[in-house]
């Protein structure tokens, strides 16, 4: 699967330093009317933190990888889940490493606050289309995973940006906003962390 140069760039461009007043996590209020603003820029002392940052570990193992993820990709756990998952749906290795790395950090017990699970972070109406009973057994969450990426980059014609954007956000997200990158402040930080992580391990 080829990345073309400005997907690249895009990778790139999430290691750069974040501007001054931009911040990871996710920030909210309630004004006196009783509306809730949310944002990733806190510009207003009412905002408090609510989300914390989720992909600071991962930027952070770019810098400098420790522990599992300073692991040859072939050395990582579950890696012959992986293989199989790879093997069976037609999706890269490499590719399955890099959004178990980012969507998790390999912990098989993770949940989010929205309810994704395991290693993949697949929220249970995925899993179930794809016929997963257990999304905290890894082979089952690594194999539905796989082949919900595989759906989706057929979706997209192999656009490997759009793919993982849809796998982020969800598929009709991606075509709601005319097949391209959602204007989510969390997807456009997901794809070139993914797409980062790929390319390292392509080229280890």
């Amino acid at each position: 699967m080829r990345l073309n140069s400005a997907l690249f760039c895009l990778a790139l461009t999430a290691l750069a330093p974040l501007p001054a007043q931009a911040v990871g996590g996710i920030f909210a209020f309630v004004d006196d009317d009783g509306v809730e603003h949310l944002s990733n820029i806190p510009d207003d002392k009412r905002y408090r933190l609510v989300l914390a940052d989720r992909f600071e570990p991962a930027r952070t193992a770019l810098r400098a990888p420790r522990g599992v993820l300073a692991l040859p990709y072939g050395q990582r756990p579950f890696h012959d889940s992986v293989m199989r998952a790879s093997s069976e749906s037609g999706v890269d290795a490499k590719l399955l490493h890099a959004v178990i790395t980012v969507e998790s950090g390999y912990n098989q017990g993770a949940v989010s606050p929205k309810g994704a699970t395991g290693l993949m972070q697949l929220l249970p109406g995925t899993a179930k289309r794809y016929g997963t009973v257990n999304l905290l057994d890894p082979g089952e969450n690594i194999r539905a995973g796989a082949r919900y990426l595989r759906d989706l980059l057929a979706l997209f014609d192999n656009n490997l940006e759009l793919a993982l954007a849809a796998y982020n956000a969800g598929e009709n997200a991606v075509i709601r906003h005319g097949r391209r990158l959602p204007p989510y402040a969390e997807t456009r930080r997901y794809v070139p962390l993914v797409v980062a992580h790929y390319r390292r391990m392509q080229g280890s």
